[in-house]
């Protein structure tokens, strides 16, 4: 349980029980979600008396299955939840758990309004600061500002912080292992030894996703090396007919689109020797495993703060800033200036390649 001095210093009420009760929104995109799985982590650990809520999409309620005293309590923002009465239903849904206090780590017109909503009770409501002014000098086209920013998984940690639970990144937060179930090893089969590695070859804006022609090449030459069990990661009609071509080319290539439930593949991520990624989603679901992560990064940067949790600086393979020095051009890699189009092209797929042997030989 929690320790009196932890109650006394924070600014969550009790619940009566001794055993405050956080509500915690995390509203948006996978690799969000994910990035609050080491914060919580740490959270729980800290204070194992702490009981905490997840809002999320009821998609993402595997991810937060290994931790102890979280659930999550699911949110439908297109049918249910939607709109001004939709979030009002939702704050009735919420009432009867007896939430002393929310953190919230989404910070946008959804939450803000489930804020209004929670000032009726009275209850501490905090947000967190997304650093909007730091990250758009970062990403300026003029005067830019090129430091390091504070990492999203330490904005989460400040916002339980303000709560009245500090808490920090000594002990290890990360996921166990998984069994792996047979759904996925009938799929994935016996690696007969082969290093088993993970490949994200996509991203949702253009400018942070290698070129498909040179992660082919990439493939190539992991597959003719015959060290390795190659599993593709996707998701939609037209990445999974990539992903398939790719998988009738290489005979050491497993594309898993589409076959397997999102329990079941982050199953089988707990249990990849290495994943290799964009600045994305799959990048984080790696990472919480204590996964080593190689990331590629095209017009952003991991100075904005969206490295995947726990890995090297090594493991992060950077587009030229001495060709391109107007990177990072966005946060999201969603906007660009003419002639950058390529600047991730300037990451070889031979440096890729030997990134993951050593990677590979040296975990």
């Amino acid at each position: 349980m929690l320790e009196e001095d932890d109650i006394a210093s924070s600014t969550v009420p009790s619940s009566g029980t001794g055993r405050p009760h956080i509500l915690v929104i995390r509203l948006s995109a996978m690799g969000d979600v994910a990035m609050t799985v080491p914060v919580l982590m740490a959270l729980v650990a800290k204070y194992p008396g702490l009981k905490v809520t997840v809002l999320t999409k009821a998609f993402f309620m595997p991810i937060f299955s290994q931790i102890h005293n979280v659930t999550v309590h699911s949110v439908d923002v297109k049918k249910s939840h939607k709109g001004l009465l939709g979030l009002y239903r939702l704050y009735k849904e919420l009432k009867p758990l007896n939430i002393q206090a929310v953190a919230d780590l989404h910070n946008v017109l959804r939450s803000n309004i489930l804020k209004f909503f929670f000032q009726f009770s009275k209850t501490p409501f905090l947000q967190i600061d997304k650093g909007r002014a730091e990250k758009k000098a970062l990403t300026s086209l003029k005067n830019k500002v090129f430091e390091p920013l504070k990492t999203t998984h330490q904005r989460y940690a400040d916002v339980f912080g303000e709560l009245g639970f500090p808490i920090d990144f000594k002990q290890p937060c990360t996921l166990s292992r998984e069994h792996l179930p047979k759904s996925v090893s009938g799929i994935v089969g016996d690696d007969a030894g082969l290093k088993r590695i993970g490949i994200a070859p996509f991203a949702a804006f253009k400018g942070k996703m290698y070129p498909l022609h040179l992660m082919e090449k990439v493939l190539d030459r992991l597959n003719n090396s015959e060290k390795y069990q190659i599993i593709l990661f996707g998701g939609g009609k037209e990445e999974q007919k990539q992903l398939e071509a790719w998988e009738d080319t290489f005979s050491n290539c497993i594309n898993i689109v589409g076959k397997l439930s999102f329990a079941d593949e982050l199953s089988l991520i707990s249990n990849l020797n290495g994943m290799l990624a964009m600045d994305s989603g799959n990048a984080h679901l790696a990472a919480m495993y204590g996964v080593p992560v190689i990331t590629l990064w095209g017009v952003t940067h991991p100075y904005a703060g969206f490295a995947p949790f726990g890995q090297s600086n090594t493991n992060m393979l950077l587009s030229n800033r001495e060709k391109y020095p107007l990177i990072p051009t966005s946060i999201y890699g969603n906007t660009m200036p003419n002639g950058y189009e390529k600047a991730i092209e300037t990451i070889s797929p031979d440096s890729i390649v030997s990134k993951i042997a050593f990677l590979l030989e040296h975990t």
